[in-house]
């Protein structure tokens, strides 16, 4: 029954221009513009991509709705004999996409949290939102846990510290080519930096 539900829900968000109404839509945006950058939530929006991403209903596992800026890299203008089109201006974008920024934005802002993973909600025309999922690494139900448990360094496991400026989120792999498979993505890994940058 819950697999089932999970499915449609999953359905509805692939489309949500035609799923759900312009009016409903818009008011959700002018309520989230109005909280601030970082905003703690009592549970997620999307709750079949949180699940899938890991999320769990309990103690020391938080969701936090954050917004970050769309576009490109707003370059400024470059005050040189050149032709217009090669100014440097349009259509320059970061190596990061901007759901990697949110997640290590909003790591910095909970110092004391680590960054699980996380999943789009939503985009009007300046800011894209974003639920990050942040796990308490300290918290006894974390260390006890089977699945969460391998993120908490108390297990004496130290790699997924730091995991938003590691590129080790779901986000992040997929920012470092890690989605690749088979070939063309020989110089995917161990990393790019492993093979000269070569493998992008």
């Amino acid at each position: 029954m819950a697999r089932g539900l999970y499915q449609h829900v999953r359905e509805t968000w692939k489309q949500p221009k035609e799923a759900t109404p312009h009016m409903f839509r818009q008011s959700r945006m002018a309520q989230w513009r109005r909280e601030p950058v970082n905003c703690k939530i009592d549970r997620p929006t999307r709750i079949d991509a949180a699940r899938r991403l890991g999320y769990k209903a309990k103690q020391g596992v938080v969701v936090i709705r954050t917004r970050i800026r769309r576009g490109g890299l707003r370059k400024g203008k470059i005050h040189m004999k050149r032709k217009p089109s090669k100014a440097g201006i349009k259509k320059i974008t970061m190596a990061k996409n901007t759901q990697r920024m949110a997640e290590e934005r909003v790591g910095r802002h909970f110092p004391n949290l680590e960054v699980l993973n996380s999943y789009w909600v939503g985009q009007d025309g300046k800011h894209k939102f974003y639920e990050v999922i942040m796990i308490d690494t300290h918290h006894p139900a974390i260390i006890s846990d089977k699945q969460l448990g391998v993120f908490s360094a108390e297990n004496g496991n130290k790699s997924h510290r730091g995991r938003a400026y590691r590129g080790k989120t779901s986000a992040g792999k997929r920012g470092r080519g890690l989605h690749n498979k088979g070939k063309g993505a020989e110089k995917l890994r161990p990393s790019l930096k492993a093979n000269l940058n070569r493998g992008k």
